[in-house]
């Protein structure tokens, strides 16, 4: 993993390369001293959020994707790529990361 930070902008990690990630399912990384779940969409976008569940500590890479949220494996808790909120009331949100592709590599954006 290599990571590039300027004084203007949050730093940028690279995790690995989108070949590690399979369509429709998540992965795990350490970014930034984060555990950050990283997704690849059917439609090619990755997205990143945190990677546990805040209910239970839900491994959320393993959870199921449904269009623009994911869905923790333990207790069926959604939540949305976009907001990290969860679509059930009383449960906190999880962080959401910028996540991007560059050169075939994986990069996102923690700060």
């Amino acid at each position: 993993m290599t990571t590039t930070e300027s004084r203007t902008t949050a730093p940028e990690y690279e995790v690995g390369t989108l070949t590690d990630l399979t369509p429709g399912e998540g992965r795990t990384y350490t970014v930034g001293g984060r555990q950050i779940a990283v997704f690849l969409l059917d439609d090619g976008t990755v997205r990143a959020l945190d990677a546990v569940c805040p209910h239970r500590g839900g491994p959320l890479a393993d959870g199921q994707i449904d269009h623009d949220l994911v869905v923790c494996p333990l207790h069926q808790y959604a939540f949305r790529f976009d907001t990290g909120r969860c679509t059930t009331p009383g449960i906190d949100p999880v962080h959401t990361y910028a996540a991007h592709v560059r050169d075939g590599r994986i990069v996102v954006t923690v700060g």
